[in-house]
């Protein structure tokens, strides 16, 4: 059945929160989809920083995460549990193959296993992200937010998770899609000002 390929191919996409949706969890949000399948999905908000410090609740991992150091808010579920989102350069293939402690979800964009000694893994590691929560879709669920035009779905590039700027992760995002998405990266923040 065709419904099945068109399910697991967002894996590793980006889910871009259009200027409809009206969830304030997910204003101007940009989700990297971590996983997409027929039991729902899950993702990480890639531009939500929080004031904590990495150093201050996994100082092991501090050091490889990149700028800036702080906890990112992947999402309203599961707060007081981490995830670590790691690049990978070459994706995990070839001589060496995967990194210990990590797991490819789509190209050189990974999971790093937190309870690996952050030394096993830190040689193979281009850039880290640590999130709090997730952002989760139960089956379908995510298929009707797409359906009612809330996201736009795109191509997640390596820099994303590292982005060092991610307040402007949104604009930036669409500005490199071609045709009219990269005119939505142009609305205001405030849609009453158009």
């Amino acid at each position: 059945m065709s419904g099945m390929t068109e399910v697991s191919s967002l894996t590793g996409r980006l889910l871009v929160a259009t200027p409809a949706l009206a969830d304030p969890n997910f204003d101007r949000a940009v989700v990297l989809l971590l996983d997409h399948d027929e039991e729902g999905s899950l993702g990480v908000v890639l531009n939500r920083p929080t004031p904590v410090d990495v150093r201050d609740v996994l100082a092991g991992w501090a050091a490889l995460a990149g700028e800036p150091g702080v906890v990112f808010q992947g999402g309203p579920v599961s707060l007081d549990s981490a995830l670590g989102v790691a690049v990978v350069p070459g994706g995990g293939e070839g001589e060496g193959a995967a990194p210990l402690g990590w797991r490819q979800v789509h190209g050189a964009i990974g999971l790093v296993d937190l309870e690996t000694p952050p030394e096993l893994v830190a040689s193979a590691l281009g850039a880290l992200r640590i999130f709090a929560g997730y952002a989760g879709w139960g089956p379908g669920q995510l298929q009707d937010e797409l359906d009612q035009g809330a996201w736009y779905v795109v191509e997640s590039e390596p820099g994303d998770i590292s982005s060092p700027a991610p307040e402007r992760l949104w604009r930036e995002v669409l500005r490199r899609q071609r045709g009219d998405l990269a005119m939505v990266a142009t609305y205001p923040d405030d849609p009453s000002l158009n």
